[in-house]
């Protein structure tokens, strides 16, 4: 824990120390010329702002993590001040001792789930490594929720606030809540295999938060998936007689089989007009649109798929389930009324 706030404070201190030195000399805005040429701040702020946004988002997490801590540290002082023990005794009292022993069921659905990992072992060789690792997990479980408890107890105003890009829903395809509390704009490819495990694990936080999260889709077809675009295509024209999400569904589990002859029977399977499907698809009305979709990507600093905002809040690739449900129950927990 030591290691981590002295990397992160070393981090903090170079960034400020580099910000501070390229800064000077620039504050006309200029910051080179070639010729004629002048080269601005704000013009090459836009050419490199995907790296821009993920320092950002990188400094957010370095500094998120070392309040957090700092915020432990001072809720379980005050609590072993007011219980008249130490710190380390409540963490034996409020963590270890209300750490379950995982059970038979617990460790064998962990070893089936990582057999392969695993390379044969028999279940008694690396039983107490499974056991370490259960008891590792809780207790991360049981520390957060004590946390949070001390929070209730001891009025806590965490004021640090993930850095967010404003991207618009240009009124695309959406699922979930209209009136949700949190709103994921996802831009993806359907020939990108990464986008299809986002696309699984956004089911999955569909199904998980239901009208609580509002999911928008956006075109963002990489000109090296020569198949995406006319896919895009066609899932407009889907949209276009109401089942966008039975078409959508259909390109991403056929990833390897996006043809514009099995566009045309993907839509024959989900049941569209095939005339009307066939004439869009010809005259392709969408594409003013998917367009818009990669500009508006490339103006947020998406320049990969899958590329997730939450609340705005960048999140990029394809993170598992876990990730987005950090963010999104951040985002929650941020949206209630205060007390």
């Amino acid at each position: 824990m030591r290691g981590l706030q002295q990397a992160g404070s070393v981090l903090l201190a170079t960034m400020m120390i580099a910000t501070t030195a390229w800064s000077a000399g620039a504050d006309d805005g200029a910051l080179a010329t070639v010729g004629s040429k002048t080269f601005t701040r704000a013009e090459i702020e836009a050419r490199v702002k995907p790296k821009l946004i993920e320092i950002e988002a990188q400094k957010y997490e370095v500094i998120r993590e070392g309040l957090d801590e700092a915020i432990a540290e001072e809720l379980f002082k005050l609590e072993a001040t007011a219980r008249k023990i130490t710190p380390e005794q409540l963490v034996k009292d409020e963590i270890e001792a209300k750490v379950p022993t995982p059970s038979d069921a617990d460790i064998q659905k962990v070893y089936d789930e990582n057999k392969e990992e695993l390379q044969g072992q028999a279940l008694e060789q690396v039983k107490p490594q499974i056991v370490e690792y259960l008891k590792a997990e809780k207790s991360q479980v049981r520390h957060e929720a004590f946390i949070t408890e001390l929070k209730a107890k001891y009025k806590t105003d965490d004021k640090l606030r993930a850095p967010t890009v404003e991207v618009a829903t240009a009124g695309r395809p959406e699922r979930g809540g209209a009136k949700a509390p949190v709103t994921i704009v996802e831009f993806s490819d359907y020939q990108c295999p990464f986008c299809k495990r986002g696309e699984d694990a956004i089911d999955k936080v569909v199904e998980t938060y239901g009208d609580k999260v509002r999911v928008v889709f956006r075109d963002y077809p990489l000109p090296f998936h020569p198949q995406a675009r006319p896919a895009a295509e066609a899932a407009s024209c889907a949209n276009a007689q109401g089942k966008f999400w039975e078409y959508h569904k259909k390109l991403f589990a056929n990833q390897q089989a996006l043809a514009d002859d099995n566009l045309k029977t993907y839509a024959k399977d989900i049941g569209l007009d095939q005339a009307k499907f066939d004439e869009c698809f010809t005259k392709k009305p969408g594409s003013a649109a998917i367009d818009k979709d990669l500009a508006d990507g490339a103006a947020a600093g998406v320049n990969g798929t899958p590329a997730f905002f939450i609340n705005g809040r960048a999140l990029s690739g394809a993170q598992p389930f876990e990730k987005f449900k950090e963010v999104i129950d951040q985002e929650l927990a941020a949206a209630k009324p205060a007390p």
